[in-house]
């Protein structure tokens, strides 16, 4: 597993990928899994805070609810279309809780970025990840995948 900084060390053309479809909306999908077993799509707002993917989420929201119960989360930022040439980015990996003596100096960061800060409790998570994976369509249907764990070459698939 690997923090942000980490994975852009490990993968760097992967992690600036997915980052530029990251920042295209600043909004991702986050996939976690219910109580009752079933997958959860659930919108949810980012940052990039001291190299840790960081999610931030409403004070006992159902998907901050299924991440505490159980870590493991798909976070993914599809394309607009279904043509698929914008690309298609997703990370898989575990949510820790944001530890309580980090939690003022996100707030100040987060502040400083936006000119926003919470007014009551929230949830704040950040990401371990376990792998990821960029996947995009060129004119002609041939699929390009870039992944890591991996060797940094692009998997291309021909129709």
């Amino acid at each position: 597993m690997a923090s942000w900084g980490e994975f852009e060390l490990q993968a760097p053309a992967l992690a600036a990928l997915c980052f530029q479809r990251f920042k295209s909306t600043d909004l991702l999908m986050l996939g976690t899994l219910r109580k009752d077993g079933f997958p959860r799509i659930s919108p949810i707002e980012w940052v990039i805070y001291e190299g840790e993917l960081a999610l931030g989420g409403i004070w006992q929201a159902k998907k901050a609810l299924d991440l505490l119960r159980d870590p493991r989360c798909t976070i993914h930022r599809t394309t607009s279309n279904k043509d698929g040439k914008q690309g298609d980015a997703k990370l898989w990996g575990r949510a820790t809780p944001l530890a309580e003596h980090r939690i003022e100096g996100y707030w100040q960061w987060v502040f400083k970025q936006t000119g926003w800060r919470a007014n009551g409790p929230a949830h704040i998570f950040t990401i371990d990840i376990e792998s990821a994976a960029y996947v995009a369509f060129t004119s002609d249907g041939t699929m390009k995948r870039l992944q890591w764990p991996g060797d940094g070459q692009w998997i291309v698939t021909r129709p």
